[in-house]
C-alpha cells in the first residue's frame, strides 16, 4: 500500500497575504481554492521573474505562513530574490510528501520507532511521533544479481532477498501498522524514483479546510535519495536529503536550506540520429561540474528543452547529485501533461493538475529572457556525441572513440595522477582462469581492460522508453547476425519498472536480450547501488593474482571506486545500447566506432552501425511503452497483489517496538540518556584532537560508508561472525543500516579508502583500506590498525578526533550513516577543502562540526603528516559561517594558526548543533 493523502489543512495567513488566497476553475467543473503568485506580483512585481523553481517554493513560504516557523519576512525575501545578491537567507520549505528507499528507510524507521521508545520512558504517548505528510517507501535496494542468464534468475533472486532481508521486511510489516500515514512499495515492482514518475507524483495535491472548497497545491518533496531529482523532470520541485532531515520533514518541520542561485541551462537546437538521453546527460554533467552549482537550483529553458519528452528530461535531472546540484528542473508544459495521461494518471487529476499550473502563470517552458537566471550555460544539443563516462566518476565524460585511448593512458598513469599505476608493457597480459564461470564452457583467460559485469540497470535510464527499446532493437540485429557475448560476462537487465518488461515483451525484445545473457534478474537498484553479486571464485582469484584492471559498463548513474565489484577497477556508465554493445565486444580496448564488435555469422565483421536502430525503428515501437491503461493496471496490484513472499511476512504489532535481538535492527544509541530539557551549552570547538586520517579530493559516501559487501576480515565481518553470522549470511552493508553496531564498524571501511597518513608501499603506491595510524602516546603509537579500533582506543582515552579531506568531500549517495558513523567513532569535526551539500548537512544534523579551509590552506599545504594535535576555536555563538581557528601543533614543537570557515550555514542549523543533532531537537519539540 502507499501512504494516504495528506487532509491537513493549511495554516493560518497572515492579513498581509490574504489576498492571495483565491478561486480557480479545475476544469472538471469544480471550484477550488489555490494561494495566487499571481496576487503576490501585484506587491512584489519580482515574482514574474523569479525562476519557475524558485517560483513553486516561494508557493509553499506563502501557503505556510503563519507568523511562527514561517513568517512575512520570508515570504518577502523570497519574492524579492536577487540574481546576484549574497546568499544569507534561509528558506522554509515545507513539502507536502516525503519518498523512502529501504536502504535509507530502515535507519531511517528505526530512528522514529527509537523516538516512540524515548517517549515511552518519558511517560509520553509513543503516536506523538506520528508523520505528518505521507510517506512512501519503494523496496529496491535489496535485491542482488547473485543468478543471471537464466530464465528463472528473477525468481530466484527475490527468493534469496526475502530470506536475507526477513529481519528488515519484519520490521517495515510493523512500521505500516504503527503510524497512520506511512506506505510501503513492497519488492519486485521497481526503483523508487522511476515509480515515483510513473505512479506516486501526482502533480498537484489537494487540502479539504473544515470549510469551504479544497485548496490545491504542487507536488513537493524531499526523498531520502540523492537521486530524488529524477521527479523534477515533472515540474516537481524535489531533491535528496540525509535520513535524518528527511525525520523532520515528517515530522512536521520545514525543511531550511540557502536561499540558492539559480543557474539557468539554455537548451538549443536537436539531438543527432544516433544520439541518447544518456549522452545528453554526461555531457550536462560534465559540463556542471566545472560550473561548480554545489548548492545551486539547475532550471534547464530554451526552445531545445522544450523538444525533449519528460523521460529525457528525468534522465537529465536524475544526475543533478552527480554534476553537484541540488536539482536540475524542468518546468511544467504539454509534455508533462500527455506523460501523465500516458502513464495513466485519472483524467481528473490531469485537468487539475493543468489548470493549477496554468492558473499560477507556471505553465511552459520559459524562452530567453523570460526569466532571471544568477548565470546561464547554453549547450546546442546537436554538438552531444555518443559517450560514456569512467573509470571512476560520473562527470569524466569520454567520446566514444577515445575509449581505448583514454583506459590505455590511465592504465599506466600513477595512482596520484588519477591512474592505475601499472607498467604499460604488461597491458596485454592474460591470466588463465582455473575453472570456467559456468560448467559448460572450456577454460578461457582474462586481461586488462576486459569486460566482466555489463548490466542494463537504474531508473536514469531504465525509465527512458527510448534507450531501453534501443538496446532491445540492438540486441535484436546482433543475434540475427550471428554476435554473442562472452560466457564470462555478467550480464544481467535489472528494469526499473514492471512495465519495461510489460512493453520489452509486447514488442518481442525481451526474449533477443535474454539470448545475450540480459535476462530478468530482478525489479531494483542492482548493480547501480554495487549490489552486482559476486563473480566466481576463480575469476576473482585471476583478477586479484594478476593486478588486473577490468571493466564493468552499466546504465547507471555512479562508477565510484569498489562502488559495482571490490575487484573492478574501471567502471564506465553507458546507454543500454552501447551495455550491449560494449558487452557484444567483450573489452574497453576496442573502439566501437571504428573496429568491428565482432564476428557473426560466417566469419563475417559486424560493425555497430550495422546494428545501432535508428530513430525511426525505436519510435515505430514507442506506442507500447505509452499506454495508460496498462500503467494503472500494474501499479494497482500493489495494493491487490503484492506477491507471496510478501504476503507472507508478518510484523510486530503494537505502536512502540519491542527490539527483539537482531543483527539486522536494533534501537540506535542516539537517546541515549536524553531528557527534554537541552543540553547545556557545551564549549563550542574541539581541543586536543588527534588526527583520524587525512583524505584527498572526491571522498565519497561510498568510502565513507560503503553499501556493498562486507568483507570477513573487516571489523564489521568479525563482528557478524562473533554474533553466529555465517559469512554466506552477511548480506550488505546497505541491509545492515538498521544495526549501529556493523554500521559504526563499517564506516571509512571502503576497500579502496585511501588515508594519507599510512606510508606508502615499497612501490610508491598507497595503502588502501580501512586504516589508521594510531598517534597518542601510550596507545601503541604508530602502530597501523583498523580505523574502527583506533576510535575506540581513543575514545577510551577520552581523546577528540577530526577527519581532514579535500574537495568535494561527501559527493554522491545522501547516506545519512556517513554522518552517523564519523559521529559514534568519535569524530568531533571534519575539515575540507569543500563539501557536498547532503553530507555537510548530514554532520550538523549529527553533532559534528564541518568546517571548510580557505585557498591556499588545504591540509596538503599546512604539511600536515597526521602526528599533529590540533585545537579548533569556533565563535561561541556559532554564528552562520563564521571563522573559525585551526591550531595545529605539531611534534617538533612548532605551532601554526589559519583561518577556517564555520560551515554551519543557517540559523536552525545551530539550533540542531546545540541541541546535540537534528533528533534530540525535533524530539523535544514534539514532546515538550
Amino acid at each position: 500500500m502507499t501512504a494516504s493523502p495528506s487532509s491537513t489543512a493549511p495554516a493560518a495567513h497572515p492579513s498581509a497575504f490574504e489576498t492571495t488566497r483565491q478561486a480557480f476553475a479545475t476544469g472538471a467543473g469544480e471550484q477550488a481554492v489555490l494561494y495566487s503568485l499571481k496576487a503576490l506580483a501585484d506587491q512584489f512585481p519580482n515574482v514574474a521573474r523569479l525562476p519557475v523553481s524558485l517560483r513553486i517554493v516561494l508557493e509553499s513560504v506563502l501557503r505556510h505562513c503563519d507568523g511562527r516557523k514561517v513568517t512575512a519576512e520570508h515570504v518577502a525575501q523570497l519574492a524579492q530574490w536577487q540574481p546576484h545578491a549574497q546568499r544569507t537567507e534561509e528558506i522554509p520549505f515545507v513539502v507536502a510528501r516525503v519518498l523512502l528507499q529501504d536502504f535509507t528507510g530502515v535507519p531511517l524507521l528505526a530512528d522514529l520507532a527509537a523516538m516512540r521508545s524515548a517517549a515511552v520512558r518519558l511517560g509520553h504517548d509513543p503516536r506523538r511521533i506520528e508523520p505528518l505528510v505521507p510517506v512512501d517507501l519503494v523496496i529496491d535496494h535489496s535485491v542482488m544479481v547473485d543468478h543471471y542468464g537464466t530464465p528463472d534468475a528473477l525468481d530466484l533472486n527475490m527468493k534469496l532477498e526475502f530470506q536475507r532481508n526477513k529481519e528488515r521486511y519484519q520490521f517495515l510489516k510493523w512500521g505500516m501498522q504503527a503510524f497512520q500515514t506511512f506506505g510501503v512499495v513492497p519488492p519486485g515492482f521497481g526503483i523508487v524514483h522511476q515509480v515515483n514518475l510513473e505512479y506516486l507524483a501526482r502533480g498537484v495535491h489537494s487540502a479539504r479546510p473544515p470549510e469551504g472548497p479544497r485548496v490545491v497545491y504542487p507536488d513537493s518533496l524531499v526523498g531520502t535519495d540523492s537521486h530524488t531529482t529524477m521527479v523534477n523532470g515533472l515540474g516537481v520541485v524535489a531533491w535528496g536529503v540525509g535520513g535524518i532531515e528527511a525525520e523532520a520533514a515528517m515530522l512536521g518541520q520545514p525543511v531550511y536550506f540557502l536561499t540558492p542561485d539559480v543557474l539557468g541551462f539554455e537548451l538549443t537546437g536537436h539531438l543527432r540520429e544516433g544520439v541518447t538521453a544518456t549522452d545528453l546527460v554526461l555531457r550536462v554533467t560534465e559540463m556542471l561540474r566545472k560550473e561548480k552549482v554545489v548548492g545551486s537550483f539547475v532550471e534547464f529553458f530554451g526552445e531545445g528543452a522544450r523538444t525533449l519528452a519528460v523521460p529525457d528530461r528525468a534522465t537529465l535531472a536524475n544526475m543533478a547529485p552527480e554534476y553537484g546540484a541540488t536539482l536540475g528542473f524542468f518546468p511544467v508544459d504539454e509534455k508533462t501533461v500527455e506523460y501523465f495521461r500516458n502513464t495513466g494518471r485519472s483524467r481528473e487529476e490531469i485537468e487539475t493538475f493543468e489548470a493549477y499550473f496554468r492558473a499560477q502563470d507556471l505553465f511552459g517552458i520559459p524562452l530567453a529572457g523570460q526569466v532571471d537566471y544568477s548565470r546561464v550555460v547554453r549547450l546546442d544539443l546537436g554538438e552531444v556525441t555518443p559517450s560514456v563516462a569512467g573509470p571512476r566518476r560520473p562527470q569524466d565524460r569520454i567520446e566514444l572513440a577515445q575509449v581505448p585511448q583514454q583506459f590505455t593512458t590511465l592504465f599506466s598513469k600513477p595512482v596520484s595522477d588519477k591512474g592505475f599505476g601499472q607498467s604499460a608493457a604488461v597491458l596485454a597480459t592474460r591470466r588463465q582462469v582455473a575453472h570456467a564461470p559456468r560448467p559448460t564452457t572450456p577454460d578461457i583467460t582474462v586481461g586488462h581492460g576486459d569486460v566482466l559485469i555489463a548490466a542494463i540497470t537504474s531508473c536514469t535510464n531504465t525509465s527512458n522508453p527510448s534507450v531501453m527499446l534501443a538496446a532491445g532493437l540492438l540486441a535484436r540485429k546482433a543475434v540475427a547476425l550471428g554476435l554473442r557475448v562472452a560466457p564470462l560476462i555478467k550480464t544481467s537487465l535489472a528494469p526499473g519498472s514492471r512495465m519495461v518488461t510489460e512493453y520489452l515483451s509486447r514488442t518481442g525484445l525481451l526474449p533477443e536480450l535474454a539470448q545475450l545473457g540480459f535476462s530478468l534478474v530482478g525489479y531494483g537498484c542492482t548493480t547501480c547501488i554495487g549490489n552486482s553479486g559476486d563473480l566466481t571464485p576463480e575469476l576473482n582469484e585471476a583478477i586479484s593474482q594478476g593486478d588486473l584492471v577490468c571493466a564493468a559498463v552499466l546504465s547507471g548513474n555512479r562508477n565510484f571506486e569498489a562502488r559495482i565489484h571490490p575487484n573492478i577497477k574501471a567502471n564506465f556508465l553507458a546507454s543500454p545500447p552501447l551495455v550491449v554493445a560494449y558487452a557484444i565486444a567483450g573489452t574497453v580496448l576496442k573502439d566501437l566506432q571504428n573496429e568491428p564488435l565482432g564476428l557473426g555469422h560466417g566469419g563475417r565483421e559486424v560493425y555497430l552501425i550495422d546494428i545501432w536502430p535508428s530513430s525511426q525503428e525505436v519510435h515505430a515501437l514507442m506506442a507500447a511503452a505509452l499506454d495508460g491503461e496498462a500503467y494503472r493496471a500494474s501499479y494497482a496490484k500493489v495494493a491487490s497483489e503484492p506477491g507471496r513472499l510478501w504476503s507472507a511476512i508478518q510484523g510486530s504489532q503494537g505502536q512502540a517496538y519491542d527490539w527483539p535481538p537482531s543483527t539486522y535492527i536494533a534501537e540506535p544509541p542516539f537517546f541515549e540518556g536524553f531528557g527534554l530539557a537541552p543540553p547545556p551549552p557545551a564549549e563550542a570547538g574541539v581541543r586536543g584532537a588527534r588526527i583520524m586520517a587525512l583524505f584527498g579530493d572526491s571522498i565519497t559516501t561510498d568510502h565513507i560508508s560503503p553499501a556493498g559487501a562486507i568483507q570477513a576480515s573487516s571489523p564489521a565481518g568479525q563482528w557478524l561472525i562473533d554474533h553466529g553470522v555465517g559469512q554466506a549470511d552477511f548480506n550488505s552493508y546497505g541491509a545492515r543500516r538498521g544495526h549501529h553496531e556493523v554500521m559504526m564498524r563499517g564506516t571509512f571501511a571502503n576497500v579502496r579508502l585511501k588515508n594519507l597518513m599510512l606510508p606508502p608501499s615499497d612501490d610508491g603506491s598507497r595503502v588502501e583500506g580501512g586504516f589508521t595510524v594510531l598517534q597518542q602516546p601510550g596507545l601503541r603509537q604508530g602502530e597501523v590498525i583498523p580505523l574502527f579500533d583506533a576510535a575506540m582506543r581513543y575514545a577510551e582515552e577520552g581523546v577528540p578526533t577530526v577527519v581532514f579531506a579535500g574537495e568535494e568531500y561527501g559527493t554522491g549517495s545522501s547516506r545519512d550513516w556517513a554522518a552517523k558513523g564519523t559521529r559514534l567513532l568519535g569524530v568531533r569535526a571534519v575539515v575540507a577543502h569543500s563539501f557536498e551539500r547532503i553530507h555537510r548537512s548530514n554532520l550538523v544534523g549529527m553533532g559534528v562540526l564541518p568546517l571548510q579551509s580557505q585557498e591556499g590552506e588545504s591540509w596538503p599545504l599546512l604539511r600536515l603528516t597526521g602526528d599533529e594535535v590540533v585545537d579548533i576555536l569556533v565563535d561561541p555563538a556559532l554564528t552562520p559561517q563564521s571563522h573559525a581557528t585551526l591550531r595545529v601543533m605539531r611534534s617538533d614543537g612548532t605551532s601554526e594558526e589559519v583561518t577556517l570557515i564555520l560551515r554551519i550555514d543557517t540559523p536552525i542549523e545551530v539550533d540542531y548543533y546545540q541541541h546535540g543533532g537534528i533528533l534530540p531537537y525535533v524530539l523535544r519539540q514534539l514532546l515538550a
